[in-house]
């Protein structure tokens, strides 16, 4: 077993079944990336006018791809997550018309923070617990041709899903000969379903260690947490949460969202609406609280009261 190393010299911004490797590795090795900030344009000093103006084909610089030697279509690729170190700052933000309520937010507005060891400072009195994962981690899709990376896809990719922290093991099926995995878009935190478009961007570097089950691939990602770990690091506060009922669960989650911005973050948290869906996005998880009795559904907006520290 071997340990290897992919700087941040070559990104790439796509997928590309075609794309040559950077690095091919035997079942087993571990390696070690270097990760740009997921949209490659924003550093410590970035203002909003940035995030007005982003230009699509840079966003989500990836590292790789890594080819797992052997690795054929049918094969299970096995990536364990070992850690993911940050580099001290991050950042979320209003893009215009992006996220759950796009529409509603016209101006563009950057939050900075400071990342000190296992604390995510927002503002005075506002503290989010480090609790990183990569945004996007895939594989070289199957068809041929170069495909953006903003939806997910049966090669995974722009997943978002914030339980892959280090401990989790991810389990993807591979549709090339290599595999040909790439990873990038962390985040420091981030809310299920990251509702504002951004989770805590942030640089990191990330160890990850292979495997490879020959012909158990399946359809789709499929992954494990492992017992003990909390499905959220927020454990203490209790929690508040604003619901919303109808036919429609996008629209429901737009109205539980909008209520806990409108009727409680700003009037009882003093956030401005451009600070509080920016806290949404970094703490606040959507869920599906009930999906059984038609025509209506219900959607929940919860937030972790323990992040208000005195």
């Amino acid at each position: 077993m071997s340990e290897h190393h992919l700087d941040d010299s070559r990104t790439h911004a796509f997928w590309d079944r075609d794309l040559p490797p950077r690095l091919t590795i035997e079942p087993g090795d571990t390696v070690i990336f270097e990760t740009p900030e997921g949209t490659g344009q924003v550093t410590p000093e970035t203002g909003p006018e940035v995030l007005a103006a982003l230009v699509p084909e840079l966003v989500h610089p990836l590292i790789g791809p890594v080819a797992v030697a052997g690795a054929e279509p049918g094969d299970l690729l096995v990536v364990e997550v070992e850690s993911l170190t940050h580099h001290g700052w991050g950042w979320n933000g209003v893009i215009p018309g992006f996220g759950l309520l796009g529409a509603e937010f016209e101006q563009a507005y950057i939050h900075h923070y400071e990342l000190d060891g296992e604390r995510c400072l927002f503002a005075d009195g506002i503290v989010i617990p480090y609790d990183p994962f990569c945004g996007v981690m895939g594989v070289a899709p199957a068809e041929a041709g170069r495909v953006d990376t903003g939806p997910p896809r049966r090669n995974a990719g722009n997943i978002d899903i914030r339980n892959l922290t280090p401990g989790s093991t991810l389990e993807l099926p591979a549709l090339v000969p290599g595999a040909n995995f790439s990873c990038g878009d962390c985040h420091a935190a981030q809310g299920d379903g990251e509702v504002n478009g951004t989770g805590i961007e942030t640089p990191m570097t990330v160890r990850l260690r292979f495997d490879l089950r020959p012909g158990e691939g399946g359809e789709a990602l499929r992954f494990r947490v492992p017992a003990g770990r909390p499905l959220s690091r927020v454990e203490e506060g209790g929690w508040f949460a604003t619901t919303a009922t109808g036919p429609d669960l996008f629209v429901a989650a737009q109205d539980a969202l909008r209520r806990m911005i409108d009727d409680h973050l700003v009037p009882e948290r003093g956030l401005t609406r451009a600070e509080a869906y920016c806290l949404a996005g970094a703490a606040v998880d959507l869920k599906i609280s009930e999906i059984v009795n038609e025509p209506n559904w219900i959607a929940s907006a919860y937030l972790p009261e323990g992040i208000f520290v005195a």
